[in-house]
């Protein structure tokens, strides 16, 4: 691992932390909030890549259980990994590596259609599987009517994954070899 691989993973877990400090937005059903910090997960897949992306994750939940409050509403400590949104945090590590593989597999291959869908996979099956799973299991829900709860974050997620996207091409169209 190079210095610039090291300061990319730094980078983008700070910029993960960063998204913190905006207001989370409250699920009426189930006990997690909406956050900006899925926006940096999703532009740190694109940018960084599969494993470095994984790696900036990692960095941002060590420093979230060292007890750095770097969730919305100043919360972290090792409790937030045993709480109700303990999956989803976890699933954002691997939304960011599945996002950030898609990127690497389909380069070459690359349309606005696929990046959006690539998007949408990273959040919704890296993002929410473990994170329903999780909530399920804690909060003695049925998976069904934890799937129902989480149709509260597609909003969200679209609004991101369109942010993401016109990041993603301003950014190619400004510096082509910035993005593989």
């Amino acid at each position: 691992m190079t210095i610039k691989d090291i300061v990319s993973i730094a980078l983008f877990a700070a910029i993960i932390a960063t998204l913190g400090l905006l207001p989370p937005i409250p699920v009426p059903i189930i006990p997690v909030p909406v956050t900006a910090q899925t926006l940096g997960v999703m532009l740190a897949g694109v940018f960084l890549g599969s494993i470095r992306a994984f790696y900036a994750v990692l960095v941002f939940l060590f420093l979230l259980a060292a007890g750095f409050p770097l969730l919305p509403g100043g919360h972290g400590g090792i409790g937030v990994f045993f709480g109700p949104t303990a999956g989803y945090l976890i699933g954002w590590a691997l939304g960011a590596w599945l996002i950030g593989l898609l990127y690497e597999i389909f380069c070459n291959s690359l349309t606005s259609v696929k990046e959006i869908i690539f998007l949408f996979l990273g959040s919704i099956i890296g993002i929410y599987c473990p994170g329903i799973i999780w909530l399920s299991y804690e909060a003695d829900i049925s998976i069904y009517q934890v799937c129902l709860a989480n149709l509260f974050f597609i909003p969200g997620d679209i609004i991101k994954v369109t942010i993401v996207f016109f990041i993603i091409r301003r950014l190619r169209k400004a510096l082509p070899n910035a993005l593989r």
